[in-house]
């Protein structure tokens, strides 16, 4: 299995802190946010290679830091330096597909949020549905319901309509930007791009994806830390206690 870490984003809110230095690799605690999510997958011991997919404009940086670590981490430059010239979270995880000939079963995560659970639950849930996955947290505020993927589900989880940023929400049901694709759809984000899916927000390509092949979502067995301005930054410093 591969994990593609998506961290190709310029994460304008942050300025100063990320005017030149990437988002994922903030301190956190005594770690910065890749390694919390990275340290915490590899003890499934499932994934035998993690894909940094980055910007030409920071993609140095997570060169060196991958340099520190003992996991296999390759770091994918999609050439792009600019948040206006940047390619989307779909088209990055196929330019990472394309670039590296991936041919395997693909865990998908942001690489700006800390989870206070471990996301080997979730890789265990999406290898007993032997589906592509995804998570699901409920949602009570309309508002913030127009600026994420919403998902509707049957009684068995498995997604009956997603959409992101919707105008209008047809469930309370929130999904985090943490994904699994088995091998063979992996190979079908081609075609999801070709069909006309949303290819800034990761979710999009679920969205389509999930019209085609069954797509199953996990409830969310924790929290999650969005670390989306400064002001939230500071917070998830003071409050963030690691995975329990």
């Amino acid at each position: 299995m591969k994990c593609l870490i998506l961290a190709a984003g310029y994460a304008t809110r942050l300025y100063p802190l990320t005017e030149n230095f990437p988002k994922p690799l903030l301190k956190v605690g005594d770690k910065t946010i890749l390694d919390w999510l990275i340290d915490d997958i590899d003890t499934l011991g499932r994934v035998d290679e993690y894909v940094v997919i980055s910007n030409h404009k920071f993609a140095e940086h997570f060169v060196a830091w991958a340099k520190e670590k003992t996991q296999k981490i390759t770091v994918v430059d999609d050439g792009t330096s600019t948040n206006e010239t940047r390619l989307g979270a779909v088209k990055d995880i196929q330019f990472a597909i394309e670039t590296l000939s991936l041919d395997d079963d693909m865990l998908v995560i942001a690489g700006d949020n800390v989870l206070d659970f471990s996301l080997t639950k979730f890789i265990s849930y999406a290898l007993e549905k032997n589906t592509s996955c995804i998570m699901r947290y409920y949602e009570a505020s309309e508002q913030k319901l127009h600026k994420c993927g919403v998902v509707q589900i049957d009684d068995c989880d498995r997604i009956l309509h997603m959409e992101e940023k919707p105008a209008e929400p047809r469930s309370h049901w929130c999904c985090p930007p943490f994904y699994y694709y088995t091998k063979g759809d992996a190979k079908l984000v081609a075609k999801g791009i070709e069909s006309g899916c949303g290819t800034d927000a990761p979710g999009s390509y679920i969205a389509w994806l999930a019209t085609q092949v069954p797509v199953h979502a996990m409830e969310m067995p924790g929290k999650r830390y969005d670390i989306g301005n400064l002001e939230s930054y500071e917070a998830v410093k003071k409050e963030y206690r690691g995975i329990c």
